[in-house]
Order: structure tokens, then C-alpha cells, then sequence
């Protein structure tokens, strides 16, 4: 989604827990691109620490026009056999780390009528087995967005949400398709997987003029699928005898 923008011609600041990770890919967007991207480090539960980004892409670029909210966390756990504090992890880093980063960037989206990108999923719009704690995040990332849109529209502020469906060749999708799993696509109305230019091009729209009139809107960039889609554990046995789904499920990294 950053290299997207970027080669249109932003600069951007990318933020994460890991310094050097952040710095080699700052460094690789700078490179393909040939716009200018930093790193800052930054945990998205601590608003300090964003508050610190922010002052710091201010220094160095002078505002923020647009802002991508990307900050996620999921694995495969049925709510009989996830923790209390799993569950606040998730909410802390999708929900909490969403609002933490509206709160320090809003000032300057303000200033520079700018807009903000939510991404979010689509595991909530259905009863999702072993992703209580994903869709009670991501639809509260939904909501606020629509907040967001209605609240800072008369201040020239859009706020929109992107919720991929099955991205090929992404950690989601390795790490929440069964071992061993069917691959088969017969479940996806377009023919194939989706990839990631879909997401990187559906930003960079929503980013742009072309969008002007679009706010609080959820745009499912998933090929139809959300309709067809069914769990992919099987069920009712997975929820029935959680266990025997332990061969089925990757490990947490």
C-alpha cells in the first residue's frame, strides 16, 4: 500500500516495533520508488510513541496527508481455548492501536484535508469460527471508522476501510488457511486469489481525487468471495472437539 502511494508521488513514514526491519525496508521503498520514506519506531498500544512519529514526519516533511491504519494481530483460537489476555492483545492492537494512531495524526489530517485507510477483514460479517477475537477488533475498527467519516467530514477529512479478502502469497493467509487445506477455487467468484497490487491500487484510489465523495464507506476488495464464503475448518467438529483440530492449525509466530 506505501510503495503504491509512493510511486504517485508521496513520501511516507512507516512505523513498527522492530527498528531494523523498519530501516532495511525504508530503505528498499526509497530505492523503487524514488520518493523518500523513513523509519520510526513505534508499538501502536503506546500513543507516546506515535505521538513521537508524528512530530517526527512533521519535522521532516512538514504534515501528513494521508494515513494508513494497518496495525494487526490474529491466530486460530476457539473462545473455549483463548485467554483473556489473547483476546485484550488483539483488541489492543487492532482496536486500541487504531484509535491511538486517529488521535495522534488527527491534528495534521485536519490541517492538510487529508484521509485515513483503515484495513480491516471481512471475518466478522459472518460467525466466524476461532476468530472471536479478530472480528470483535475489526468491527470495532469498522465502526470508528464511520465515526471518524461523520465527525471529521465538515473538517474536510475522509476516513474509508479496505477489508481484503484471501490475499495470495500474505502471512494472513498462511497462517489462517488449514494444513493441508484445499486450495481449490471453487469458492472464489473472480477465479483466482487476490494480490496484493489489488490492495496497493484500491488505496491509492481512495487516496486520490477520484474519491473525493467516498467516506465511511467498507470497500471488500475480495473478489465476491465474502458470498460464497464458508468456514474452513470443519464443522461442527471443530467446535465440538477442539482438539482435533491441532494438526490442522500453524503454529502462533
Amino acid at each position: 500500500m506505501t510503495e503504491a502511494v509512493m510511486r504517485h508521488g508521496a513520501d511516507a513514514v512507516i512505523l513498527g516495533r522492530k527498528l531494523d526491519r523498519l530501516t532495511q525496508t525504508a530503505e528498499e521503498l526509497s530505492r523503487l520508488t524514488g520518493r523518500t520514506c523513513l523509519a520510526a519506531q513505534a508499538d501502536v498500544r503506546n500513543p507516546k510513541q506515535l505521538q513521537d512519529a508524528v512530530a517526527k514526519t512533521v519535522e521532516k516533511f512538514g504534515g501528513i496527508d494521508f494515513v494508513i491504519c494497518g496495525a494487526a494481530g490474529n491466530f486460530l483460537a476457539p473462545i473455549s481455548g483463548l485467554s483473556e489476555n489473547g483476546f485484550k492483545t488483539v483488541i489492543e492492537i487492532d482496536t486500541l492501536g487504531t484509535y491511538n494512531t486517529i488521535k495522534a495524526t488527527l491534528p495534521q489530517v485536519r490541517a492538510s484535508k487529508g484521509a485515513y485507510i483503515h484495513v480491516s477483514a471481512t471475518l466478522h460479517y459472518k460467525g466466524t469460527p476461532y476468530q472471536v477475537h479478530v472480528s470483535a477488533a475489526k468491527a470495532a475498527v469498522d465502526a470508528t471508522s464511520n465515526v471518524l467519516a461523520v465527525e471529521e467530514g465538515p473538517h474536510g477529512v475522509r476516513s474509508n476501510v479496505i477489508a481484503p479478502g484471501p490475499i495470495a502469497g500474505t502471512e494472513g493467509v498462511d497462517r489462517l488457511s488449514p494444513k493441508g487445506g484445499d486450495n481449490a477455487l471453487g469458492d472464489m467468484p473472480a477465479g483466482r486469489y487476490g494480490d496484493v497490487k489489488d490492495i496497493a491500487n484500491t488505496t491509492v484510489f481512495l487516496f486520490s481525487g477520484a474519491a473525493s465523495f467516498i467516506s465511511g464507506q467498507v470497500i471488500a476488495v475480495d473478489g465476491a468471495s465474502e458470498h460464497l464464503r464458508t468456514t474452513q475448518l470443519p464443522y461442527p467438529d471443530s467446535v465440538l472437539d477442539p482438539a482435533s483440530m491441532k494438526s490442522l492449525i500453524k503454529a502462533r509466530m
